[in-house]
């Protein structure tokens, strides 16, 4: 999929080529499969599509998604639907207060083996390839961060051990939203490790109509595996040969530079209303992400309306905002919705 871009953001040969061999099949298979996977989710989901493409970008890039939505969304059941429609492995762990680090990487035992006896690790819930984290605010910071190794290394810690986890690995957990009594913040360092956080909202008026109607007269009908493993890995390396032209990649980092207060470039109300900005990890996720939604939109290059698609979910978890901001009402959202409207795709 390489080809030559130009400074438009554009590639000379990706308006009008397709990707060649293998790589062609592939993208085939995701532009068919993209269409027959929503129907599928339609049978337990209603609305959210752009959760659901949010959620796909996040799986085909290889990294991890933060749900954030008040109780009785239905986060949960989104989550399981992905899992089986993809045929892959799924564990949940309801995250509570009393919830300990090996209850979720896993511990060794005492074993009796043949008169020996001997310790043998159990694997926890982690040892799947899709890891519902339910309420991961639910829990203390000291259980939470259980699951930082995991969705860094792909590998947990035992005694000493290490165990590899299964591939594909996908950490989506879901969170309460801050404001709800017994919530505890997550550390800004696990927070970064999610390319996302996306919101769930309330439905509309006819989208609620139609659930209630449905769940009340009938049976969901089970979710048909459209893909396995394999598929999934052969997506993520597929995503990753997916070209930017340098202009895109230079937008994300000036749009991800401009959140960080006191800089050369930043805004001056940016000085005034943020406390810490994005990283460099935030423009590592916009690009990736441009490059897998440019695939399930049927595009062969990353564009800026992809970069300023996903702006809002990259940046939502990695700005703080300083307390005079928040008493002036403003929230995140306001904020990057404001950079969007000064920070020009053309330097």
């Amino acid at each position: 999929m390489n080809t030559a871009s130009t400074g438009d953001g554009s590639n000379e040969d990706s308006a009008s080529e397709s990707p060649g061999g293998s790589d062609a099949a592939l993208f085939d298979q995701i532009q068919k499969g993209r269409v027959l996977l929503e129907r599928e989710l339609e049978k337990t989901i209603v609305g959210q599509k752009e959760v659901i493409e949010q959620l796909l970008i996040c799986l085909f890039s290889g990294t991890h998604c933060l749900i954030t939505g008040a109780p009785g969304l239905a986060k949960t059941l989104l989550v399981r639907s992905v899992a089986q429609a993809f045929h892959l492995d799924f564990s949940r762990v309801q995250f509570t207060p009393d919830l300990m680090p090996a209850d979720i990487t896993g511990t060794e035992i005492l074993t009796d083996n043949q008169g020996h006896r001997e310790l043998r690790f159990v694997p926890g819930p982690v040892f799947a390839n899709v890891i519902l984290a339910d309420e991961i605010n639910r829990t203390p910071p000291k259980t939470q961060s259980a699951l930082l190794e995991a969705m860094q290394e792909h590998q947990v810690t035992a005694a000493g051990k290490r165990y590899g986890l299964p591939k594909p690995f996908f950490v989506l957990a879901t969170q309460n939203p801050i404001e709800m009594e017994g919530t505890y913040p997550l550390p800004e360092a696990q927070l970064d490790r999610f390319m996302f956080n996306v919101l769930i909202d309330y439905l509309p008026f006819e989208d609620e109509l139609k659930v209630v109607l449905d769940t009340t007269s009938r049976t969901a009908e089970p979710i048909e595996a459209l893909f396995d493993a394999k598929d999934i890995l052969q997506f993520q390396a597929l995503v990753r040969k997916v070209p930017v032209a340098q202009d895109v990649a230079r937008y994300a980092v000036r749009l991800v530079s401009a959140t960080r207060p006191n800089q050369p470039n930043t805004p001056q109300w940016v000085n005034d209303s943020i406390t810490w900005g994005a990283g460099l990890r935030a423009a590592q996720m916009l690009v990736l992400g441009a490059k897998a939604r440019a695939i399930l939109h049927g595009k062969t290059h990353g564009r800026f309306e992809d970069i300023r698609s996903l702006a809002p979910p990259v940046l939502r978890h990695r700005l703080l905002l300083s307390y005079k901001a928040e008493a002036q009402g403003m929230t995140v959202e306001n904020a990057i919705e404001k950079l969007l409207s000064e920070i020009p795709c053309e330097s």
